[in-house]
């Protein structure tokens, strides 16, 4: 059919996880708190950062931009999610859809990149601990997480431009809480062989490549811990690595299931499982793993408390 002769889209139905009402308000209750969770964890990892001078190191240096992009990963989202599970007419314009998409490439990208450089952060603390602070200096520590931003954006850009190209004359609803690029490519009426190349090159390239790092430096950094002969020594050093390798584990898992799956039915119901676990669950799970597990920054918590309560 020729294209003249089509209807052009200019808004989708985002259908969400549900269309039963009672169940509609239960997961708006359950973001909620989520969201609220989430905003006051990365806040209080930000602030207590920021406030204690003990805090003011590499590792700590990585934990705060990584809370900040947990922020805006979830605000991406969520708060358009919570606004639908509430409205009648669920739409959003598709210049607003593919923003949106933009920017959820741009946080994930940087969060898998600054994952990438904690790991690295790890290494050089673990493995080559005299030469520490010449391998993490302030200036490279603030040159990984630039290049994080800079390459998520390149990543981000890329895939937006392509996705501005794209047609939408036929089905505009899509089975998501949020605009996300494989289900956009599934409702283009023009062929999309260019952006699912364009995408599936772009995530192998920047995953794989920071997934290698992730993963050499782990594989030094447990051959290291190994040879330490002290079983204190080894239970230490294996803490200080342990939350970061689960939240690195769930994070490169569904991100790279939900960009490379295939668009089956079934799919759909996984991309919405990978893409909850991803973009709302892990935002609100990495200020309580890293606090729980860390003993510096429940240290510093306790002391910031104490102030507030002497201040009263």
């Amino acid at each position: 059919m020729p294209m003249k002769n089509k209807t052009t889209v200019t808004e989708f139905i985002l259908l969400g996880l549900s269309s039963d009402p009672q169940m509609q308000i239960f997961l708006f209750s359950l973001f909620l708190v989520i969201y609220v969770i989430t905003l006051g964890g990365n806040i209080v990892i930000m602030v207590v950062i920021r406030a204690d001078s003990h805090l003011h190191t590499p590792m700590y240096f990585f934990l705060f931009h990584l809370s900040f992009v947990d922020l805006c990963y979830s605000s991406v989202t969520v708060p358009n999610a919570l606004r639908n599970f509430l409205a009648v007419h669920k739409t959003i314009s598709v210049n607003s859809c593919i923003a949106q998409m933009f920017f959820i490439l741009l946080s994930g990208g940087s969060e898998i990149l600054i994952l990438s450089a904690m790991a690295y952060d790890r290494y050089a603390a673990i493995c080559d601990p005299l030469r520490y602070m010449e391998r993490m200096s302030k200036g490279i520590c603030v040159q990984l997480v630039s290049g994080a931003w800079a390459i998520s954006l390149f990543h981000a850009l890329l895939n937006t431009v392509f996705a501005l190209k794209l047609h939408f004359c036929g089905p505009n609803q899509i089975s998501h809480f949020s605009c996300e690029l494989p289900s956009l490519l599934r409702l283009s009426c023009t062929d999309t062989l260019t952006n699912q190349v364009v995408l599936v090159t772009s995530v192998v390239i920047f995953g794989s490549s920071s997934f290698l790092l992730t993963l050499i430096s782990y594989i030094h950094i447990i051959s290291t811990i190994l040879r330490i002969r002290s079983a204190e020594g080894r239970h230490k050093a294996f803490s200080t690595c342990s939350s970061h390798l689960i939240v690195v584990g769930l994070f490169y898992l569904t991100g790279f299931l939900q960009y490379t799956k295939s668009s089956s039915v079934s799919s759909v119901v996984l991309g919405e499982i990978f893409s909850i676990q991803y973009s709302v669950l892990t935002p609100m799970l990495n200020p309580i793993i890293y606090s729980l597990k860390n003993k510096e920054v429940r240290t510093a918590l306790g002391q910031m408390l104490g102030k507030l309560k002497f201040l009263e």
